[in-house]
């Protein structure tokens, strides 16, 4: 009998626990999607604390992501090996031990122990077996609901992240956040008893060389976008390293693609032989799954660079604390659930295609709107109506991507695109963490340097010592950081005012040019919403709409 058939009598046999159950699950999706918000207003403060750079920052937040990236596939295979009960548990624990590590974290190697690895790996495995757990615990009469709550779970999360990680950060320490995730891990396992496992209708096989090769490729090509802040993208910058004479970066991004095309050759082998793959390349035929991917790798891409951009600003640029910095992240909050929660529920037979590229455009006029207004005399107000139009943007596309996929194909193959799903947004938000932190880092530096050079105040020997010093990448400082570094180093006064303008200047210039590279990203994305059906998908809404937000 397989999941979906025994759904309902599962069902009927746990009547009395499927509140209970659908707590526990949901609650599972809310600390995944809670843990991809609540830092990043903490930036700032969680560098100095374990010693670190906003580029180390940017580092954590992207391994994170795409850790999940690279193992999800793989986990929800290990679910159907193991159980999927088993494997949620299993996962949680792993998260948990990650969190409490996170917590105790007094350098970045071990915050990239426990938050970017650990809990990645753990969330690897609790993301695809939350979607068969719903659909082993409820019947099919209840399951579209059920996946809505988890989603919305999700979506809570994401709209309540900033405003908790803003006020732990600034009346307790960032490390209660992730001391709280611990005991809400405990909490979860001691509730998940009575939910009913998902067994898999054969033991499946797992394909360790395609787990392989589309983790090495994953990991080389975002590893490489990582690194052009320092690196180059294909100039080899001055002090760094030189492969043949061209950045590592090109070398790093191309043999991330090769990987890649050699994985996708290797499932076809194994399906033409008739062996499981890990991914059938079938699958990404088909148009309106194709479709509904790609929006949700770009929407991932600018959703999440965004996230990382505008708290720089504010606590950084501005110097606000975490919790004021949560606050003005609110509007895009508000919006988000707005849009997700009101769009299905008002105008449920709306054009997926519209509503889709209306959200696009949303979030490409947030962007716009925002790089445009951003000005070394600009204040905290300049991001309130850019959040409210992202905000929207997300949620538009969140009312709409999760039935595009399910519906594309049969119920039997609903957990295998929730799997590849959950692979694509967490991949999407890897690559916008690396290009927006990288291209911001990147042009600051070349901003600094360049009205450095062109100040006459400032000594030939200065200027040459800030070209030695900056070679890789200046560090995205604030005033009141910058102003003690060169008090410490005793330099001139009209010197250091110097470098305090230019610094200003240089910041400015490099969160515009982020957000310019996530407002193109927005318009490339309207090229791909053909791909997208004219009219609402007969089937309901189902697993792979339990994504996180």
């Amino acid at each position: 009998m397989t999941a979906a058939k025994a759904g309902p009598a599962r069902a009927a046999g746990n009547a009395g626990n499927t509140k209970l159950i659908l707590l526990t699950l949901a609650a599972g999706q809310f600390l995944m999607a809670l843990d991809s918000s609540v830092m990043n207003v903490s930036i700032a403060t969680v560098a100095e604390d374990i010693g670190t750079t906003v580029s180390g920052m940017q580092g954590a937040i992207t391994a994170y992501t795409l850790v999940m990236a690279m193992l999800m596939i793989s986990g929800g295979k290990v679910g159907a090996l193991i159980g999927r009960k088993r494997a949620f548990m299993i996962g949680c624990v792993i998260y948990g031990l990650g969190s409490l590590t996170t917590s105790l974290a007094p350098n970045l190697t071990v915050l990239l122990l426990g938050w970017s690895f650990l809990e990645g790996v753990g969330a690897a495995l609790i993301l695809p077996a939350i979607v068969a757990l719903v659909a082993s615990n409820f019947g099919k009469e209840q399951r579209p609901a059920a996946y809505g709550l988890v989603a919305a779970a999700a979506a809570v999360a994401i709209a309540v992240g900033p405003l908790i990680g803003g006020a732990a950060t600034t009346f307790f320490s960032w490390r209660w956040v992730f001391a709280g995730e611990v005991v809400m891990v405990l909490v979860i396992l001691l509730l998940a008893r009575p939910i009913t496992d998902a067994p898999p209708e054969h033991r499946p096989r797992i394909d360790v060389l395609g787990a392989i090769l589309s983790a090495a490729g994953i990991g080389l090509f975002v590893f490489g976008i990582l690194r052009t802040s320092e690196w180059g993208w294909f100039r080899p910058k001055a002090g760094g390293p030189s492969w043949f004479g061209v950045s590592p970066v090109v070398w790093l991004v191309m043999a991330g693609l090769m990987l890649v095309w050699l994985f996708f050759r290797w499932e076809a082998r194994l399906v033409a032989r008739g062996t499981e793959p890990l991914v059938d390349p079938d699958l990404l035929k088909n148009r309106q799954l194709s479709g509904g991917l790609t929006m949700f790798l770009f929407q991932y891409l600018v959703q999440m660079g965004v996230f990382f951009v505008v708290p720089l600003y504010l606590s950084v640029a501005l110097g606000l604390s975490a919790l004021h910095t949560g606050a003005l992240i609110l509007p895009l909050s508000i919006t988000l659930l707005a849009a997700a929660i009101g769009v299905p529920r008002f105008s449920p037979n709306a054009s997926p295609r519209r509503v889709v590229r209306w959200g696009i455009l949303a979030m490409f006029a947030g962007a716009a709107i925002l790089m445009g207004a951003l000005t070394p005399d600009s204040g905290a107000e300049v991001v309130t109506v850019p959040m409210l139009l992202i905000g929207l943007g997300i949620g538009l596309l969140a009312s709409q991507l999760g039935a595009v996929t399910v519906s594309a194909v049969p119920d039997e193959q609903s957990a295998e695109v929730g799997g590849i799903q959950n692979t694509v947004t967490n991949l999407g938000a890897s690559i916008g963490t690396a290009l927006a932190g990288s291209i911001m880092i990147a042009v600051l530096t070349s901003s600094f340097l360049t009205t450095v050079d062109q100040n006459p105040a400032i000594p030939a020997d200065v200027k040459t010592h800030a070209h030695t010093a900056l070679a890789g990448s200046a560090p995205f400082l604030s005033d009141e950081q910058l102003t003690t570094a060169l008090e410490e180093a005793g330099t001139d006064p009209v010197v250091a005012q110097a470098a305090l303008d230019a610094n200003e200047k240089a910041r400015i210039e490099g969160l515009r040019a982020a957000l310019a590279l996530l407002a193109l990203a927005a318009l490339l994305a309207l090229f791909f919403t053909q791909r997208i059906p004219a009219a609402q998908p007969s089937a309901a809404r189902g697993p792979a709409g339990a994504a996180p937000s």
